[in-house]
């Protein structure tokens, strides 16, 4: 029989193992997703919107697969779905130093984020169900430090490697997907799928679920930020003078490891109506500083409090959709979690790159504060809305 302790228990196998697999998979993504703007504009002669669409691509890929691996995880196909995502994903990676052209390039981007789109789908609806409800966000957001850490570290690493040659880039990015499948056999026995399938009901048919609208909506305002902040970096590095640009994403990672972990406890204890305006505040700060830097210090100041920032919304944001819809929705929710950050990263990456090509980046990451405060404006409209409701109906 199944105790409390045992039930409340976080720090099991299965969970330490699904956190590394799925560090291990955003690093892979993360190591080329801000070198391949600067690489294709080199090789292929691309300009400023013609690179986005490596970023714009792959998320678009990856929203629609999500939707179907949803589904497909919903009638207990997940080792269908995790296994076809990871070897696409695979095949995908090792793909990029064998095109010829944009267009083939372009092709790949696609590939990859059908298989990315199915594997961070699955990976994290395993975790939420291995989690305790009620360390839910404790729990996801220790799980989200691995998707945190893979953001701020794996940029680095992967400019260190591309400067090495585009080989080396790619060669690194393919061993972090190899090593996932070795771990995932360390734990297979604990990871069995259940034999029996949940019946169909009404809430677990649903592509989409009104609960979760709201942060759904500020997780995709937050990640049009980042996906420019991200996209651009190394050339915002080149047009102001800053050579290693790679400590931004050094300092963003430390800045995040200490934050999000705490953030989560503070989400389980009072909630998601404390950390929103002071993550957001955070935000646009780290944006107002990159914009002016001019050497490596002031970048790294912006860094700790982007990072801060991040670290506080983006945990919260997960649980907060985790814990408004039922346990066989999860997927669901992991996957429009998901589709928020890659919906906003592709839209972010495409609006930012087209200002930036007539105002400079500089000037791009001021205008960019503008989501941030639209966020805020959202934020704090909806909770006057739902006290207000509150008291009608109190």
């Amino acid at each position: 029989m199944e105790t409390k302790h045992t039930a409340e228990k976080l720090w099991t196998s299965p969970f330490i193992v699904l956190t590394l697999c799925n560090l291990l998979l955003f690093m892979n993504l993360q190591m080329v997703l801000p070198a391949l703007p600067s690489y294709v504009k080199g090789v292929f002669h691309a300009s400023d919107v013609m690179a986005s669409l490596v970023t714009t691509l792959f998320a678009l890929s990856a929203i629609i697969t999500r939707l179907i691996a949803g589904k497909a995880l919903q009638r207990g196909k997940r080792n269908l779905v995790l296994f076809l995502g990871l070897s696409v994903a695979l095949l995908a990676t090792l793909g990029y130093a064998w095109c010829g052209t944009l267009a083939m390039f372009l092709l790949m981007r696609v590939f990859y984020g059908a298989g990315f789109g199915m594997a961070s789908t699955t990976f994290p609806t395993m975790t939420s169900n291995v989690v305790p409800l009620k360390r839910m966000g404790e729990g996801m957001g220790y799980y989200g430090l691995s998707t945190s850490l893979a953001m701020s570290l794996g940029p680095s690493i992967g400019l260190s490697l591309l400067a090495s040659g585009f080989g080396s880039l790619v060669t690194g990015a393919t061993v972090m997907l190899a090593l996932i499948l070795p771990m995932l056999f360390l734990v297979r026995s604990q990871l069995r799928q259940p034999a029996e399938v949940a019946p169909a009901t009404p809430e677990s048919s649903k592509l989409f679920d009104r609960k979760i609208l709201l942060p759904f909506l500020l997780n995709f305002l937050l990640s049009i930020v980042y996906g420019g902040l991200l996209s651009f970096m190394a050339l915002f590095g080149k047009e102001v003078g800053i050579a290693n640009v790679g400590v931004f994403f050094l300092v963003n990672a430390v800045s995040v490891v200490l934050v999000r972990p705490l953030s989560g406890k503070i989400f389980d204890k009072k909630g998601h109506g404390v950390l929103m305006l002071p993550g957001a505040l955070l935000v646009i700060a780290g944006l107002l500083i990159v914009s002016y830097s001019t050497g490596l210090g002031m970048l790294a100041a912006a860094a700790l409090l982007f990072g801060a920032g991040l670290g506080i919304l983006q945990p919260s944001f997960q649980a907060w959709m985790i814990k408004v819809v039922t346990p066989e929705q999860r997927g669901m929710a992991n996957g429009m979690y998901f589709n928020s950050i890659d919906l906003g990263v592709a839209l972010g990456a495409l609006l930012l790159g087209t200002i930036a090509m007539n105002t400079g980046y500089a000037m791009m990451y001021r205008l960019a504060t503008l989501v941030m405060v639209v966020f805020i404006l959202l934020y704090t409209a909806s909770q006057i809305s739902r006290k207000k409701t509150s008291l009608r109906t109190s």
